[in-house]
């Protein structure tokens, strides 16, 4: 061979192998990164842990939390949010009230700036003991269970500050009998 001839001529097999292993490394490391940016950054699943959220959420279902929409808007009434309760303790609830509103309960009806609201969400039956009347803190959510006899909520830890909320609960993906959109 001369010696004009390109490297890759001179080393064929060996040059097109390592090329291929490179690539496959470079792929393997783009999807490893887009793992993790999307994991920690856009999307993380959650388990619900506990009785609080039946019959919407039940003990070991497993959502996606979608860490990104609370950016771009704040969270709205009858959304289901996942947000830190303690430095070691994220809960799943859902918001019934937001900055600037009042809410109570009386005789099981959950009224919000002295309007009823609709529970469609909560199962027939299912009390709600008097409360209130709260008002809710600027930069803050009132959020509450949906099995209200069962759920440590706004009603005892107070209203939830927007920047404790980790995301909105989207998707219900575990048990896959039980795969639905929350909202």
């Amino acid at each position: 061979m001369s010696e004009f001839t390109p490297r890759s001529a001179r080393h064929g097999r060996k040059k097109r192998g390592d090329n291929e292993a490179w690539e496959w490394i470079q792929a393997l490391a783009i999807a490893v990164v887009l793992a993790l940016v999307i994991r920690y950054m856009v999307f993380s699943p959650f388990s619900v842990s506990g009785p609080s959220m039946l019959s919407t959420l039940h003990n070991g279902d497993l959502v996606i939390v979608n860490k990104m929409i609370y950016l771009f808007r704040d969270p709205e009434p009858g959304e289901v949010i996942v947000f830190h309760a303690s430095k070691n303790k994220d809960y799943i609830k859902r918001v019934i009230a937001m900055p600037g509103d009042v809410v109570s309960a009386q005789n099981n009806i959950v009224r919000v700036n002295g309007e009823s609201i609709d529970e469609s969400y909560i199962d027939e039956g299912n009390r709600t003991a008097d409360f209130g009347p709260v008002e809710v803190p600027e930069n803050h959510v009132f959020v509450m269970g949906d099995n209200r006899m069962n759920s440590s909520d706004s009603r005892e830890i107070g209203p939830i500050s927007l920047d404790k909320v980790v995301g909105r609960a989207d998707i219900i993906f575990w048990p896959p009998d039980d795969f639905s959109f929350l909202w």
